[in-house]
C-alpha cells in the first residue's frame, strides 16, 4: 500500500519524503484515513504542473523548518578585522567597526582568536551596515558588530596589554556539529570560497 511505504520514510529519518503525490486519480476512503492516522500528506491534482508545485512548497517548508531547528547549531564560516578607528565601546557588549576579511558573518555568530588559544570573546548579536540592522554581511563589507559576552566570558577585555585589540582577527568558532549542521541544511547558503574557508577553518580549530 502506498501510504505504507510513504510511512517508512519517516523510519528512515527522511518526512520530507513521507508523501503521496496522485495524479489525476481519486483517494478512497480506507487510504485517506490511513494517511491521516499516520500523518501522511497526500497532494492532488489533475494537471502535472500544480501536483509539481505543491510537492516543490512542501520542500521548501521542510527545509525552512530544518533551517529554523538548526539556526544555532549552524555556524557560518568567517574572518574579521577589527577597524582601529571605529572602535565604539570596550566592554560588554562590545561595539567595533568591522572588515569583513573572508566568509561571511551571521548574527549569532560565536567568536574566538586563533592565535591567542582560540580564546571565546562573545558572540554576535548585533550587525549593521551604513546604520541599519542586518542579518549578515560578506567579504568586502565594512559593518558594525555588537558582540555579547556571557557571565564565563566578561572578564575578556579589548585593547592594548588587554586580553586582545585590532591587531587580532576575530574568526567564527566553528565544531564538527556546525559544520554537519551547514553541510544538511544549509548547504544552498554557502559558496564555494565558504568551503575553503571552511576547511581552513577545521585545520586551525583542529577538527576532524
Amino acid at each position: 500500500m502506498d501510504v505504507k511505504k510513504a510511512s517508512l520514510m519517516k523510519e528512515k529519518k527522511h518526512p520530507e519524503y513521507a508523501i503521496i503525490l496522485a495524479f489525476d486519480v481519486k483517494v478512497n476512503k480506507d487510504a485517506q484515513t490511513l494517511a491521516d492516522k499516520d500523518k501522511i500528506p497526500i497532494f492532488t491534482a489533475d494537471i502535472i504542473y500544480h501536483l509539481f508545485d505543491r510537492f516543490t512548497k512542501h520542500m521548501e517548508d521542510i527545509l525552512q523548518a530544518k533551517k529554523s531547528e538548526a539556526k544555532d547549531e549552524a555556524v557560518f564560516p568567517v574572518i574579521m578585522k577589527i577597524d582601529s578607528q571605529c572602535i565604539i565601546r570596550q566592554k560588554n557588549p562590545m561595539i567595533f567597526g568591522m572588515d569583513i576579511l573572508d566568509g561571511q558573518l551571521r548574527v549569532g555568530t560565536p567568536l574566538c582568536i586563533p592565535d591567542k588559544k582560540c580564546l571565546e570573546v562573545g558572540r554576535v548579536i548585533g550587525i549593521e551596515k551604513d546604520k541599519k540592522p542586518v542579518q549578515m554581511a560578506r567579504k568586502g563589507q565594512k559593518v558594525s558588530v555588537k558582540i555579547e559576552q556571557n557571565s564565563s566570558q566578561t572578564h575578556i577585555t579589548y585593547g592594548t596589554g588587554k586580553n586582545f585589540d585590532h591587531t587580532n582577527h576575530l574568526y567564527s568558532k566553528i565544531t564538527r556539529s556546525s559544520i554537519d549542521s551547514l553541510k544538511e541544511v544549509f548547504r544552498d547558503e554557502m559558496k564555494n570560497e565558504d568551503w575553503s574557508l571552511i576547511r581552513g577553518l577545521k585545520k586551525i580549530c583542529q577538527i576532524e
